[in-house]
């Protein structure tokens, strides 16, 4: 459908992209990976006609429609929230005058055998199939349901769009995004200011929906849901996987170490080769036998390493100083601002040492209590009180507001460092990637990950016993989140944390606040656990709604004729036989691929073992030939294993 052909993207001398090449299908599901600047924006913005490369070509079909979710974007005014969603629907007005043109068209000709005929019939076929999709449902309910989905009340969808903040106009411009059913879905973290349950909406969403994704997205989670397909953007080139990102990780791990044991085999074998020539170079009886070994050696299809990045986060938090046993305590307390009452009642207990999560929906009040912790805002009912010789280190979720623009990454920290911490910026700031001339960087010009660890390093100028920390992990990769999450998990002070990424939390914290129609409720446990019992919480409210159904059913059943009854367990035998069936044909499949997966690899170490020691007798080209077409099947053989062992 979409073909990308020796794309390459530089700026002066530095290469961004260079030269990659790879096809989105019409079933693909594709999760681009990668680390902050790696590129991979830049590809969405490249085939939605955003950017231009400097060299190759993207193919595309001229009609096709393509949705584009930024990770920044201008918002609309002067609409409810409802009426901006409904403007998705204006493309069906202009199918349904082609649609018009296209009939009367073919009413007025008689060439029916001709191919253009028989073009207008399909382009007819085309235009009414996406017709009756967009006309499944009326559009009100359509864009009501997935507004819904992405978190608005209903109460709230007759505000203005420009009484929300950016977050939520950025679901507004998804919703739209969704609702114009376009043929490919090109997303740029999608779930960064989403809550837990949007995402998992959207994540179902996306999974049943026929349409080609490719997504940007450093929720592991997320992409293990969603995608079928991993692509990896690395020093400007791409390893493309067909496989989920956990699956991907597994993958690229042993390919690694099969590039690495082939390049070691071949050194041996070309050191060794070299020996043999070096030493009977000038002997005449060996002349014909050095002489293949020198052409062999110049024909060898050299292995290589691929590059990887291995420049990494290397946060370590400054020891905490010693606070009282409770660090925050409140009771009865209700929050809020002028007019609006945001939650009430709520007994919250932080003690020294604890990791506690805010969980909840957006404008539920997490970073209200954030706020009311920080002193900033004050309580409107009830109490508030920090503890002895609390200390806070604050990370707010909007750095592109805090972050002075116009002051550059250096000048950020240095204005505010006192003491002997002046001489260790650099050094700071490398911990956190900023090196080189990225250190004069203007802040207006850095990208959301770029900002929001210049925000983490800010933490680092002096020590707290109290991180406070909203929403840390928005714009960061996935590999710098692990390695703060690791920094989070040694630190031996205090931790509140706002945050939607079940991945990150899951492991670091042990106790929840769960956020919800204004009230604040105690969880203890892991993310997993809350997460587990707030969907047996949902099945029991459903089972209790189905309560009076589920009885008048079996009343209903109790009289069915038993013909129906006997019906109904022919289909369940007729359902298993079929699923035992395929589950035989699936085992038989996989033991298979296990027994030819032993074969090849048996083959390949004997290969390995020629190639460490090769004989006069023994074709070298011949040999790694061998070798490389056993390592082709190997490699396929056992990407079809694991698809299968799923």
């Amino acid at each position: 459908m979409i073909s990308l052909d020796d794309i390459t993207v530089a700026y002066g001398s530095y290469v961004l992209l260079d030269k990659i090449n790879f096809h989105i299908s019409e079933t693909d599901k594709i999760g681009l990976v990668g680390k902050n600047g790696a590129g991979k924006s830049t590809i969405l913005k490249l085939i939605c006609g955003i950017q231009s490369p400097t060299s190759g070509h993207i193919d595309k079909p001229n009609e096709i429609s393509i949705g584009y979710l930024p990770q920044i974007m201008e918002h609309h005014r002067g609409r409810t929230v409802l009426e901006e969603a409904l403007t998705a629907f204006e493309h069906t007005s202009s199918i349904e005058k082609e649609i018009e043109s296209v009939t009367l068209e073919l009413s007025e000709r008689t060439d029916y055998e001709s191919e253009s005929y028989a073009s207008l019939i399909e382009r007819l076929a085309y235009l009414n199939d996406r017709l009756s999709v967009s006309h499944s449902e009326p559009p009100e309910v359509q864009a009501r349901k997935t507004l819904r989905g992405l978190g608005f009340k209903d109460e709230e969808l007759g505000r203005l769009t420009e009484t929300f903040s950016q977050g939520w106009n950025m679901r507004i411009e998804l919703a739209k995004i969704l609702l114009s059913d376009p043929q490919v879905l090109l997303l740029d973290e999608p779930t960064n200011h989403l809550d837990i349950e949007s995402i998992e909406w959207l994540e179902n969403y996306l999974k049943s929906k026929r349409v080609s994704i490719l997504l940007v997205s450093h929720d592991r989670k997320f992409l293990d849901t969603v995608t079928n397909r991993t692509i990896e953007v690395m020093l400007g080139r791409i390893h493309d996987y067909k496989v989920p990102y956990s699956k991907y990780l597994d993958l690229r791990k042993e390919r690694l170490a099969q590039q690495t044991a082939a390049y070691e085999n071949q050194q041996r074998m070309i050191q060794k080769t070299e020996e043999f020539i070096n030493a009977f170079r000038y002997k005449p009886t060996k002349s014909n036998q050095v002489q293949s070994r020198i052409k062999a050696l110049e024909k060898l299809e050299r292995v290589e390493i691929d590059e990887t990045d291995n420049v990494t986060l290397s946060v370590k938090f400054p020891p905490a100083p010693r606070s009282g046993d409770v660090v925050f305590k409140a009771v009865e307390l209700s929050a809020g601002y002028p007019g609006k009452l945001v939650f009430s009642g709520a007994d919250i207990e932080v003690k020294r040492g604890e990791k506690v999560a805010l969980v909840g929906r957006n404008g539920e009040g997490k970073t209200t209590l954030m706020r009311v912790i920080m002193g900033e805002l004050q309580p409107l009912a009830g109490s508030a009180v920090t503890g002895h010789n609390v200390d806070i280190g604050y990370f707010a979720q909007n750095q592109e507001d805090i972050l002075d623009k116009n002051e550059t990454v250096f000048s950020t920290l240095d204005r505010i460092a006192v003491g002997d911490i002046r001489s260790k910026l650099r050094d700071i700031l490398a911990q956190f990637l900023f090196r080189g001339d990225d250190i004069d960087k203007r802040v207006g010009v850095l990208s959301g990950g770029e900002r929001a660890r210049l925000g983490m390093a800010k933490l680092m100028l002096q020590s707290h016993n109290l991180l406070a920390l909203d929403e840390p992990t928005n714009h960061m990769d996935i590999k710098s989140k692990d390695i703060l999450k690791q920094a989070l998990k040694s630190y031996d002070g205090t931790l509140i944390v706002v945050s939607h990424d079940r991945d990150f939390l899951d492991g670091l914290v042990d106790k929840l606040y769960e956020f919800k129609d204004g009230r604040v409720r105690e969880f203890l446990g892991s993310v997993s656990d809350y997460l587990e019992s707030r969907r047996l919480e949902t099945l029991h409210e459903l089972e209790r709604v189905r309560v009076p159904a589920a009885a008048a059913a079996d009343n209903a059943a109790v009289q069915a004729p038993k013909e129906q009854e006997k019906s109904s367990q022919a289909e369940i035998i007729a359902r298993n036989k079929e699923k035992n069936r395929i589950d035989r044909k699936k085992k038989n499949r996989i033991s298979y691929l296990e027994c030819e997966i032993a074969k090849v690899e048996k083959k390949m170490a004997a290969i390995e073992a020629v190639l460490s020691n090769p004989g006069e007798g023994d074709d070298i080209m011949e040999l790694t030939r061998s070798y490389l077409e056993c390592k082709r099947d190997h490699d396929a053989w056992t990407e079809e294993w694991c698809e299968l062992s799923e």
